[in-house]
C-alpha cells in the first residue's frame, strides 16, 4: 500500500494528514474547520478512491487563507511521499468532468517539475465559509508540494459551487489515473530514467 502521513505545524496552522493512494475512497475523516472545504476534500477522496484522514487547526479567526494554503502544501507532500520512487505508475492523468451546467478539465503530470495553470473565475466571492479566491491557492500549493504539473480549467461556467466541486472531482480522477500502476512500464515512464 502506498501510504503517507504528514504533520505540518506552523504559527498559523497545525495539520495532520494521512493518505492511502491504494484505498477505496470509503475511509474518509476530514476536519479543517471550513465546512465547504471539508466537503471538497471529502469529494476528492471519494472520487479518487483515496483513503484520507485530515485534522487541521488553523487561525480561522484571521481568515481561511492559511488553513487552505497549508492544507494544499500538506496534501501535496503526502501525495509525493506516498508515491515513493514512482516506478511503474502511469504518470499522466486527465479528466473532463461535468457537474450540472458546469464543465471542468484537469490534466496533470507527476513529472517532478512543478508547474501550475488555472483558468477559472468564480461569480461568488464565498461558497459557504470558503473564500473562492483560495481555490487557486490550494491547487497551486498542491502542485508545487507534490512536484506535479497541474492544469485546471473551467470550460463551461456556472454556479460557483458546481465549478469548484467539478474541479476537485476532476483533479481526483486525473490523479487516480496518474498514480495507477501500469505493468508494461519498467522503472519509470521517462526517457531520462527518472521522475
Amino acid at each position: 500500500m502506498r501510504t503517507a502521513s504528514i504533520h505540518r505545524k506552523t504559527g498559523e496552522t497545525d495539520i495532520t494528514i494521512k493518505i492511502n493512494l491504494d484505498g477505496t475512497g470509503e475511509k474518509r475523516k476530514i476536519d479543517t474547520g471550513i465546512g465547504f472545504f471539508d466537503h471538497m476534500l471529502d469529494a476528492f477522496a471519494r472520487h479518487g478512491f483515496f483513503d484520507l484522514e485530515v485534522k487541521c487547526k488553523g487561525d480561522l479567526h484571521v481568515d481561511g487563507h492559511h488553513t487552505v494554503e497549508d492544507m494544499g502544501i500538506a496534501l501535496g507532500q503526502a501525495i509525493l511521499k506516498a508515491l515513493g520512487d514512482k516506478k511503474g505508475i502511469r504518470r499522466y492523468g486527465n479528466e473532463m468532468l461535468p457537474m450540472d451546467e458546469t464543465l471542468a478539465l484537469c490534466a496533470l503530470d507527476l513529472c517532478g517539475r512543478p508547474y501550475f495553470v488555472m483558468d477559472a473565475s468564480f461569480q461568488s466571492e464565498m461558497v459557504g465559509e470558503l473564500d473562492t479566491a483560495l481555490v487557486r491557492e490550494f491547487f497551486y500549493s498542491v502542485s508545487y508540494a507534490a512536484m506535479m504539473n497541474l492544469h485546471l480549467r473551467i470550460l463551461t461556467e456556472g454556479n460557483s459551487h458546481h465549478e469548484i466541486e467539478a474541479l476537485f472531482k476532476a483533479f481526483a480522477r486525473a490523479l487516480d489515473q496518474a498514480v495507477a500502476p501500469e505493468p508494461r512500464i519498467k522503472g519509470v515512464l521517462s526517457t531520462k530514467g527518472t521522475l
